[in-house]
């Protein structure tokens, strides 16, 4: 690798006077993740509501923060950034109960369909909310390293993105994905869609197929999708949940390739779930051997320091832009909803010999 790009961004800068967060949801993903990722930036965390009492109850005395008795208690935090880390289907309820003009980072997907998100938007217009979603993948430290090559000319004019994974998810741990109508775009996948769009724009179409395994009990666990970009953009993206032949070939990486150079990462935390393995990133400049980029954080949590951080500085006038706001995030809810569509529509008949 060139001098010039042998250090690159792995974090969002920091956060000079943040607001004190107050966490409304006590699921896995606020121990997992959110209350890790605070304590690591320094982040006051005010305390934390769920509807389930003793489960609030339980993760605060884990953590050493408070359990707000109700949900207006909760609100009640003075200059608080609101933290929602709810179900999909929870967040309109909460959001029309905000105090307007207040702040809050919103649990992806914004919403189960287009009209749930529209909705939110539409909330969060009206009560004048500084609103975003935590598409958090976009803040890993190897997708902000990524992005600061590409910033940098490395990877020349963007040609190809490929978003690959071949892998076992044990679907098991969220029991409550069973009768989901919709469970592998919306709620995993959804990541990806929104790096294309992070890396290449909003594109001007998707062609897609999502569907279900014999061994698995929610509604789809393996998709394949094609975006529609502009010459000379290739985009595509395959998934599978459902390859439980060991670990020898599980993958699950993003590539992202220009004319001069190419960036490949490995996500780790989904093979092997929930241990999950190191991240990886890899890049190299044409004509030159790879490059191995150490990282120093991982998708889970490190990224969630990043969407907080963005929020946090943009609502002190220190960022320029709220990266994943409910404006932009509506576009990536969009792309989901057109996905869906495409699975649904048939595809394009093969003629019968005559």
């Amino acid at each position: 690798m060139s001098e010039e790009h042998s250090t690159v961004a792995q974090s969002w800068p920091a956060v000079e006077n943040p607001h004190p967060l107050v966490i409304i949801g006590a699921g896995s993903i606020v121990t997992d993740a959110h209350l890790p990722a605070y304590q690591m930036a320094g982040f006051s965390v005010a305390g934390i509501y769920d509807i389930n009492g003793e489960q609030a109850r339980k993760v605060a005395d884990s953590w050493d923060i408070a359990a707000f008795k109700t949900l207006e208690d909760a609100m009640a935090v003075e200059d608080a950034i609101f933290d929602l880390a709810l179900p999909p289907f929870a967040h309109l309820s909460v959001l029309e109960k905000l105090p307007p003009g207040s702040a809050c980072l919103i649990q992806k997907p914004m919403g189960r369909d287009l009209g749930e998100a529209t909705a939110i938007l539409e909330a969060c217009r009206a009560r004048n909310l500084t609103a975003a979603v935590n598409f958090q993948l976009r803040f890993a430290p190897m997708m902000l390293a990524i992005r600061d090559l590409a910033a940098s000319g490395a990877l020349g004019e963007i040609v190809d993105a490929e978003m690959h994974a071949n892998m076992m998810t044990p679907w098991h741990l969220w029991p409550f994905l069973k009768g989901m109508e919709r469970v592998e775009i919306l709620l995993h996948s959804i990541h990806y869609l929104d790096l294309f769009r992070h890396f290449l724009g909003n594109p001007k179409g998707i062609h897609a197929r999502t569907l279900g395994h014999p061994d698995t009990t929610v509604s789809q666990s393996r998709t394949a999708a094609i975006l529609d970009y502009d010459m000379p953009v290739r985009a595509v993206m395959s998934i599978n949940h459902n390859h439980d032949f060991g670990p020898k070939f599980q993958d699950c990486s993003f590539r992202l390739e220009g004319t001069k150079g190419v960036a490949i990462a490995t996500l780790g935390v989904n093979l092997n779930y929930p241990k999950g393995v190191p991240d990886e990133l890899w890049f190299c400049e044409k004509g030159r051997d790879w490059q191995s980029l150490p990282l120093t954080g991982t998708w889970f949590p490190h990224a969630f320091i990043g969407t907080m951080s963005n929020l946090q500085r943009f609502v002190a006038g220190d960022d320029a832009t709220l990266l994943t706001s409910v404006e932009d995030a509506w576009n990536t809810m969009a792309l989901v909803e057109a996905a869906y569509e495409s699975a649904a529509a048939p595809a394009t008949p093969i003629k019968e010999k005559p």
